[in-house]
């Protein structure tokens, strides 16, 4: 089966010699890490059979966040971590996504607007969960950071997992929400609005920002999570220590052209 370093190997200068200017440091290091990981390069353990004598050399991985071959242990440490902070509560599943005409900014401003959509998000969340209407005390908050769909296309998006209650101001009373109600998806997709493009328009004033942006209603998820947290976890791990192209998805390397396999979301729900 091709493996995406091997891909890598034959094609990667030609890549870089016709695109490196406009690459990011750490896309540079990770299509190096991906071609030496688990080669000597990175250094090796050698075991020894302690009964017949036998020899095995096992190769590094290059730990790097891009490489299909590692995080395995990672991703299982990771989920058993969070499992571990879990409430005895019911949870929400709450997601933000950014609408398409931000899409091409972001992606040349990654470090700053991906920045500002996590903490935007939580910022709203935290505001309306304020409101004794809703929760009325601070909630906790974990959030990983997506930015790709099961087709493969740049959809920057973030994913938040939320206990039904918190926390009230003194710190010292649980308070409960409605277990089918966190709080009201469009004040928070409107807050969520306001807050980002405020301050991105404060990070970036020389960019014109499309004013379809301010009109439109931007999506926002908010939903018991009915499959349980459990199962909210394992899907949120898969993006804390993988990546999009695995070497699974590779079908074919042929003639300069790799052929993959993805999911087309759309024809899924029909």
């Amino acid at each position: 089966m091709p493996e995406v370093a091997e891909i890598f190997k034959s094609h990667g200068k030609e890549y870089l010699d016709k695109f490196q200017e406009k690459m990011l440091p750490s896309h540079k290091r990770a299509l190096r890490d991906i071609v030496r990981c688990r080669t000597e390069y990175f250094g090796a353990h050698i075991y020894r059979c302690d009964h017949c004598g036998a020899v095995q050399l096992l190769y590094h991985s290059c730990r790097n966040r891009s490489c299909p071959k590692c995080h395995a242990k990672e991703t299982k440490r990771w989920i058993e971590e969070r499992m571990d902070e879990l409430l005895p509560v019911k949870y929400f599943h709450v997601v933000f996504t950014l609408p398409e005409e931000l899409r091409e900014i972001v992606r040349s401003n990654q470090v700053v607007l991906l920045s500002l959509l996590m903490t935007m998000a939580a910022l709203s969340l935290q505001e309306l969960a304020l409101d004794p209407k809703y929760v009325g005390g601070r909630i906790a908050i974990l959030a990983v950071l997506h930015t790709w769909t099961r087709a493969m296309i740049y959809h920057p998006h973030v994913h938040c997992l939320i206990p039904a209650g918190g926390i009230s101001k003194d710190g010292t009373t649980w308070l409960p929400s409605n277990p089918g109600f966190l709080v009201p998806v469009k004040a928070l997709s409107i807050i969520f609005r306001a807050k980002f493009m405020a301050k991105a328009r404060e990070a970036f004033p020389n960019i014109d920002f499309p004013q379809s942006l301010f009109k439109k209603e931007w999506v926002v998820y908010c939903k018991p999570a009915v499959q349980g947290s459990k199962k909210v976890l394992e899907y949120l791990a898969r993006y804390v220590h993988r990546i999009a192209i695995t070497n699974s998805r590779i079908l074919s390397v042929k003639d300069g052209m790799v052929t993959f396999r993805y999911k087309d979301h759309k024809k899924l729900q029909r």
